[in-house]
């Protein structure tokens, strides 16, 4: 008995794993140390619910993007740090959500949270949310560092996902040891093939990306 529900499990495992379009990885198949915090999957996030279309919390990406990740993480590894992923893939139906959400203007029950000092009308003309989302193609991923041992966050100078001056790549009104890490996280996923978005320290996308301007649709599962 325990050997047929061994077999069946791992039937289940490859089954789910065979459904990604391939070209696409579950980023702890590649590497198994990198951390994650897949926020969408919660109702810690500026809409205030678990976003539509996450329903594991399981980050997916290119493999091309695994194997670049594979090389910070090693790099960092060396420090005692790690990544930690709070957002990878993300399927048209989440970008969706986060349109119908915006257009309820009242609908404001984060924003001190996540964007105390910008209207909600604004979101969209201020670059913070888009129709169409990079992470969609599968080779962007917001992220951080965090000490391998504890799990403890380095300072970045504000919160994942805080719309908003202080999240800009280059805001200046940090402490040293903000700036140290900000540009310790830019420097290391430069160096390998990543570029950044300069309104939020913590958002990559693969330079030469294997699906650039396709926008997938399948669940985060």
């Amino acid at each position: 008995m325990k050997f047929k529900i061994t077999f069946f499990c791992f039937l289940i495992s490859f089954y789910a794993f065979s459904q990604l379009p391939k070209g696409f990885v579950y980023v702890q198949d590649v590497v198994p140390s990198i951390q994650l915090e897949l926020r969408y999957c919660t109702d810690y996030n500026f809409v205030g619910q678990p976003i539509y279309g996450y329903n594991n919390a399981v980050g997916i990406v290119t493999s091309e993007t695994a194997n670049a990740l594979k090389k910070v993480q090693t790099e960092l590894e060396t420090q005692n740090l790690s990544l930690k992923i709070y957002d990878a893939y993300r399927p048209q139906e989440a970008v969706n959500h986060f349109i119908t959400w915006a257009k309820h203007i009242n609908d404001t029950l984060m924003k001190p949270h996540f964007y105390p000092d910008v209207n909600k009308r604004d979101l969209f003309k201020d670059g913070y949310i888009a129709s169409k989302s990079r992470h969609s193609s599968g080779s962007t991923v917001d992220l951080t560092i965090v000490n391998a041992e504890t799990g403890e966050h380095l300072d970045m100078g504000s919160p994942f996902d805080f719309f908003g001056e202080p999240s800009w790549v280059a805001y200046a009104n940090l402490t040293e040891v903000q700036k140290h890490n900000r540009m310790l996280l830019q420097r290391v996923m430069q160096k390998h093939g990543f570029r950044s978005y300069s309104k939020e320290w913590w958002h990559f996308t693969l330079r030469n990306e294997p699906f650039k301007n396709q926008y997938f649709n399948f669940p985060v599962e």
